[in-house]
């Protein structure tokens, strides 16, 4: 499929190598910035553009990979500038975002949904997509094909989900990777106040991680909070004394854990 993808950003240094591979033809990348979209074009032999008025008509697919607060000025943007290209009729908008409805683009083309991967992205490390699963969406047959088209070109792992229920999958991958990786900072934090390196943590979070393969993570669950070991976790409290936001992210994980460990003794 001809694509143009909308976005250099993390998410794109990942996916739009990943599509070209597949042998997709990557006509353009665009973005505010030209350097940002000369990095990306130069991976995926593609035309860098920082205007949206430069986008080409005739694209398949015009992937939006943009933050969610921009995304909808830009459809809009590029939605009007097609508008003066004849046979648009069968293009298709599709975005990336976890938790904006596919709606967004109702006004702007006729055929448009979503692609989502489930994964966290950084320029600086290449994602390799094949294991990592894809939501798709569409507002009708034809924006449905072309999103398992494009998915299941890169992943063996494509499911269809609502707009609805993306938004609490999205819910749901804020706490086990946003917050859980905010919990690594504030480790490194404590350890660095010691001259402890962050490095003698990575077999802790590397095996609590391999748990979860196994084990449900309320099975996996360890530590203070779960036996509700006061003295320790007062002993904890004292040591934050002089960081209140710590302390209260202290107090208040280790009330979940215990609550969900109560409610799970309860329920077998």
């Amino acid at each position: 499929m001809r694509i143009v993808f909308i976005g250099a950003g993390r998410l794109a240094y990942s996916l739009a190598p990943a599509l070209r591979e597949a042998g997709h033809d990557i006509m353009q990348v665009y973005s505010r910035t030209l350097a940002s979209a000369q990095s990306l074009a130069t991976m995926v032999e593609a035309q860098p553009i920082n205007d949206i008025r430069d986008v080409k008509g005739g694209a398949d697919v015009y992937l939006f990979a943009v933050t969610d607060s921009s995304l909808p000025l830009l459809a809009q943007q590029l939605g009007t500038s097609l508008g003066q290209y004849e046979h648009q009729d069968a293009c298709v908008f599709l975005h990336t975002a976890g938790s904006i409805d596919m709606s967004v683009f109702h006004t702007c083309t006729a055929h448009y949904g979503v692609i989502y991967p489930m994964q966290t992205f950084s320029k600086e490390r290449r994602v390799y997509l094949s294991e990592v699963p894809f939501f798709i969406e569409g507002n009708d047959d034809h924006a449905v094909r072309v999103s398992q088209t494009i998915a299941e070109s890169v992943t063996g792992k494509v499911y269809a989900l609502s707009s609805q229920a993306r938004k609490h999958l999205h819910l749901a991958a804020v706490f086990a990777c946003n917050f859980a990786n905010h919990c690594y900072q504030l480790s490194a934090e404590i350890l660095a106040n010691y001259q402890i390196p962050f490095s003698v943590m990575l077999p802790l979070i590397d095996e609590t991680a391999a748990k979860v393969h196994k084990l449900s993570p309320a099975q996996a669950q360890t530590g203070p909070a779960i036996r509700y070991d006061q003295g320790v976790m007062q002993a904890h409290l004292q040591m934050l004394g002089e960081s209140p936001f710590q302390a209260r992210i202290y107090e208040l994980m280790s009330q979940s854990i215990h609550h969900s460990h109560e409610n799970s003794l309860q329920n077998d």
